[in-house]
């Protein structure tokens, strides 16, 4: 089977790296892919951001029967449902499967904050509780703030490429804020509405779920690590790194989340009629005991997909084509029982500025408990060089926490590009337990 894998970071190496795997994968393209990912497939300088009619030509031209959508742009401004079309009038090549991921619709679970709360409260799905404002009733949204309770959540509704996310602990904060989003345009079009909402005080993790619209099966979970700083202090990342399993997730607080929010949000989906062929990022906070959902995502997380897809041991591919066939019910999902850490090396100065094109040493190191993934990398001159925020993520495993944050930071210690940082705490809070 030809594949075409969207994205280029360290969740995308991870995909390529387990698709080439299976005996089913025959070629393996990736758009536009990074230094990492060349080494498991093609990389194709492809737009994915919306160049719908050069990404199909590609995949005639290719005889492409598989597409797999990493980041979220694409889904929610409409592959699915374009490709479903091109289909329709004129067939792709000769076993066809389509697209994993959710229709336009049923993406704007990610796309808007608004649509997913109300979502949400259709379903009786647990989440903090919330309102939505826009400039319109900019003075009501003005009050609420101050009179609500502290800490209080501003999300801006569309897509802000994670930083869209302020915690306030006053109300002049959090209106200056909000004046910010609406009227300054601090998060671009993405803040021309803004939720306001209930400050949920727990633990967090991300649970990924693989379903064909109608039914499910449940993948490895894991926690990510947000904070720049130790400790999960300083400003939001994209990730920092993240473990799997999650220690508190037992079976207790995981048949909560079943029954709770997986069967009432796919049964959500098959109700109001959503085509959903795909991953779904839910991302869960335990309080007091009790599951409740933060967000969702129409794609896997990253750098939750670096220790997720690692631990699974089934054929991807397999699993793939048994979502577009809605016959993922078939699938019982094999896990490796080790624990998997993975560490994210940072350019300097990340999340803000950074400087690209740095040469990177050290990638040659191998063991057969990690494995390096690349995510904001290029190779200029035969040399491989940084060309992002979140450069390299390296996965291992171990009996506990402790030895698999050991074995991923004796890999990045041999490894070295300028300005290079990353966290010795991942996984900190596990630590003395396991």
């Amino acid at each position: 089977m030809n594949i075409l894998l969207l994205g280029s970071g360290g969740r995308e190496h991870a995909l390529s790296w387990k698709l080439k795997q299976s005996p089913l994968c025959e070629k393996l393209y990736i758009a536009p892919g990074n230094a990492g990912t060349s080494e498991c497939g093609v990389n194709i300088p492809l737009r994915i951001d919306g160049d719908f009619e050069a990404m199909e030509q590609f995949c005639r031209d290719h005889a492409v029967q598989l597409i797999i959508v990493g980041p979220e742009d694409p889904l929610v401004k409409g592959v699915y449902d374009y490709f479903e079309e091109a289909h329709a009038k004129n067939p792709f090549a000769e076993g066809w499967v389509g697209v994993i991921g959710p229709s336009k619709y049923a993406a704007q679970l990610e796309g808007s904050k608004s649509f997913a709360k109300a979502f949400m409260e259709r379903h009786n799905i647990p989440t903090a509780s919330y309102k939505e404002f826009t400039d319109v009733n900019f003075d009501e949204g003005r009050e609420y703030l101050m009179n609500h309770a502290l800490p209080v959540v501003l999300k801006a509704d569309g897509l802000a490429a994670g930083k869209g996310v302020i915690i306030c602990n006053n109300h002049l904060e959090a209106v200056a804020e909000f004046d910010m989003m609406i009227h300054q345009h601090k998060f671009g079009d993405a803040g021309k509405r803004v939720v306001i909402e209930q400050f949920l005080n727990g633990i967090e993790m991300s649970l990924f779920v693989l379903t064909d619209g109608k039914n499910y099966c449940i993948l490895p979970e894991a926690k990510d690590y947000k904070r720049i700083g130790e400790g999960d202090t300083g400003l939001n990342t994209g990730g920092m790194g993240a473990v799997s399993p999650v220690p508190f997730a037992d079976d207790v607080f995981m048949t909560k989340v079943e029954e709770r929010i997986v069967k009432p949000t796919i049964n959500g989906f098959h109700s109001e009629g959503m085509v959903y062929k795909g991953f779904v990022f839910i991302g869960l906070i335990k309080v007091d005991n009790e599951p409740y959902v933060i967000e969702y995502n129409c794609r896997m997380g990253d750098p939750e997909t670096e220790v997720v897809i690692p631990r699974l041991q089934n054929d991807l591919v397999e699993l793939m084509v048994a979502t577009a066939k809605a016959e993922i019910d078939t699938v019982t999902i094999e896990q490796d029982p080790r624990f998997a850490v993975t560490v994210v090396a940072v350019s300097g100065g990340y999340p803000g500025d950074y400087i690209k094109g740095y040469e990177i040493t050290g990638l040659d190191q191998s063991n057969t408990d990690s494995i390096i993934f690349h995510a904001g990398t290029k190779t200029e001159n035969e040399a491989v060089v940084s060309n992002g925020g979140r450069v390299l993520a390296v996965t291992s495993f171990g009996n506990n926490a402790s030895d698999a944050v050991a074995k991923s930071k004796g890999l990045l210690e041999g490894i070295r590009f300028m300005k290079m940082y990353y966290r010795n705490d991942i996984g900190y809070e596990f630590a003395e337990t396991n």
